[in-house]
């Protein structure tokens, strides 16, 4: 079994599990990296890493089934077991959730089902809140609202600054997003 990790930015979560998947020796490796931004920063982090990637950008097809479909090609040719979202900006459709079901993992910078969509931490800091977090979740039909894996909260303390606090959820999310998969894929959770 392998892994696909699906990215749409600078890649700091791939780099992290690809790292601790080498540290550890899982038994499935990340083996994939998609992307479905042309330049994105994740590109230069799998080259680094040697990892393969694909881009497939969603312009190139006529609607989100036919997009689906052609990453679902490419997932298969692989013989990919995993989809583990991370940083990946477009919502999974049915093509791959059917596909999927049950092995498509996303994290999400708050405390779920707190501050959902885009910009979670800028929401949480904005509030503002005391505690926010990081949540490990499985993937479905909506948007942030599959069944929660895992949760670690992460104060706001009255100095943060939003840099400051970004940091922080970035460090709690580098550490646990690969726990979480590791314990998911060796069959732990």
């Amino acid at each position: 079994m392998s892994i696909a990790i699906f990215a749409s930015g600078s890649g700091t979560n791939f780099e992290s599990i690809v790292n601790q998947s080498r540290k550890d020796n899982w038994p499935q490796s990340v083996s994939l990296l998609l992307t479905d931004r042309e330049g994105a920063k994740v590109l230069d982090r799998a080259d680094r890493l040697d990892v393969p990637h694909y881009l497939v950008s969603p312009k190139s097809f006529p609607n989100k089934e036919a997009y689906e479909s052609a990453i679902l090609e490419v997932l298969e040719e692989k013989k990919i077991e995993w989809i583990i979202l991370a940083g990946y900006m477009r919502l999974i459709g049915p093509t791959l959730l059917h596909r999927f079901k049950g092995r498509i993992v996303n994290i999400h910078p708050s405390l779920l089902p707190a501050f959902v969509g885009k910009n979670a931490i800028e929401q949480a800091f904005a509030y503002p809140v005391k505690v926010s977090g990081v949540t490990v979740h499985f993937v479905d039909e909506g948007m942030d609202t599959g069944p929660i894996i895992a949760q670690v909260p992460v104060a706001i303390e009255e100095n943060d600054t939003l840099m400051t606090y970004t940091k922080k959820i970035q460090a709690v999310e580098h550490s646990l997003y690969p726990e979480v998969i590791k314990q998911l894929v060796t069959g732990r959770i």
